[in-house]
C-alpha cells in the first residue's frame, strides 16, 4: 500500500519537514546566499536516487560576489570537489545547505553565523556555462529539498511512503 503526504508537508524517513523549513524561515533564520534570489535553474530531483537530475538549485549572480551561510552551522567540508570549491554546512535542525563553485574563506569546523561570508563565487558550474551562478543545494539526511522553500519558494512534492515493511 501507498500513501501520501498532505499538501503542506514533506516526508521523509515518517518525519514531516515543512514545518521546520517553515518555522525556520519564519523565525528569520534563513537568507538568501548570493543577494536577491535569482533563480537559473531549478530544482529537478531524479525519480529514483541513483538517477541523474538537478539535486539543488542554481541562483544567478557574478564571479567574486561573496557567498554567505544561509543559516547558523558548523561547516563539514570546504575544499576541492570534481574541479570545483565546494562549502557544506551542518544546521542545528537537521539540514545541510551546499554551496559551489566557491573559493571557500572557511575551514571544516568553523562555526559560521546566519549571514556570515564563507566564500567568493567562482564560475565552472556545469548548469550555467555562460554566466556565473551559485549552486545551492539542500538535504535532511539522503534526501533531497528544493532549496528555495527556505526562503518562502519552491516546490512542495508529494512523496509516497513505503509501506510497512519496505524499503
Amino acid at each position: 500500500m501507498v500513501t501520501t503526504v498532505i499538501i503542506g508537508a514533506v516526508m521523509a524517513a515518517g518525519t514531516i519537514l515543512w514545518p521546520t523549513l517553515a518555522e525556520a524561515r519564519e523565525n528569520g533564520e534563513w537568507r538568501p546566499p548570493a543577494g536577491p534570489v535569482d533563480v537559473a535553474k531549478e530544482f529537478d530531483p531524479p525519480p529514483l536516487p541513483w538517477l541523474p537530475g538537478h539535486r539543488g538549485v542554481d541562483l544567478g549572480s557574478s564571479a567574486g560576489h561573496p557567498v554567505v551561510a544561509a543559516a547558523a552551522g558548523t561547516v563539514v567540508f570546504a575544499g576541492g570537489l570534481a574541479g570545483r570549491g565546494v562549502v557544506s554546512i551542518d544546521h542545528a535542525n537537521g539540514l545541510r545547505t551546499t554551496y559551489e563553485p566557491l573559493d571557500p574563506l572557511v575551514e571544516p569546523g568553523a562555526t559560521v553565523a546566519a549571514g556570515q561570508v564563507i566564500g567568493h563565487l567562482s564560475t565552472g558550474h556545469p548548469s550555467c556555462p555562460n554566466e556565473p551562478c551559485l549552486h545551492l543545494g539542500l538535504k535532511r539526511g539522503a534526501m533531497y529539498l528544493d532549496p528555495l522553500l527556505l526562503f518562502g519558494a519552491g516546490q512542495v512534492r508529494l512523496l509516497p511512503r513505503p509501506a510497512e515493511g519496505g524499503p
